[in-house]
């Protein structure tokens, strides 16, 4: 595995941070040893996430980005460098699966928004006939989703984590609905005093 740098600090990249005056420290940061892999917490960051951001690259260079969704951890991680998830029936398209079969070059944003957090990921992309791969297909299969068509394994080449500074926090339903849950206990404890005290005044006035 690489560090993410090495991959995209390349040409004018470079130039540009030597014209700006950041590639000395992004130099000290890429002589440190390159991760061996996956570690604890990116395999349970990826564990946890419901949605991921896919990128491709057309024939002729136009990048392209897919939003991918499902349960958590519908992204699985299957060692320390390979990742695969699940294709399943669609608007048949297959934009990525296309892309993918001529370049295998792949970038994946993975995001925490109430956390401010960012998992980039680059990868070489093997899309998989789920008939031809049934067990690697029961393997990242996900209740309820239907049957899979496609697998998509991920080779991963380098990550990064990114700075939270510009990370908008957002919220899922299930997200809003944890945090609201003590306040609506608070309201119907208060509604089941509310409606005591209103039985007792009754009966004093009756």
């Amino acid at each position: 595995m690489r560090h993410f740098g090495d991959v995209l600090f390349q040409g004018a990249v470079l130039e540009e941070q030597e014209k700006r005056g950041s590639r000395e420290a992004y130099a000290k940061m890429t002589a440190q040893p390159a991760p061996a892999g996956l570690a604890e917490r990116e395999t349970s960051f990826i564990a946890s996430r419901d949605s991921f951001y896919l990128a491709s690259v057309s024939a002729d260079g136009w990048p392209y980005v897919q939003h991918r969704g499902g349960p958590e951890g519908f992204l699985k991680v299957i060692d320390s460098d390979t990742l695969a998830f699940g294709d399943y029936r669609g608007n048949k398209q297959y934009v990525s699966t296309g892309h993918f079969a001529a370049n295998d070059r792949a970038a994946l944003f993975l995001m925490d928004y109430p956390n401010k957090r960012r998992l980039k990921i680059l990868a070489h992309a093997t899309v998989l006939d789920a008939a031809e791969n049934e067990n690697l297909a029961d393997r990242i299969s996900t209740e309820g989703e239907g049957r899979i068509e496609r697998v998509f394994t991920l080779r991963v080449d380098a990550f990064d984590w990114n700075c939270p500074q510009f990370i908008t926090p957002r919220y899922t339903e299930n997200e809003v609905g944890d945090a609201l849950a003590p306040l609506h206990q608070e309201i119907e404890s208060l509604q089941r005093e509310n409606a005591l005290l209103k039985e007792k005044l009754t009966a004093l006035s009756s």
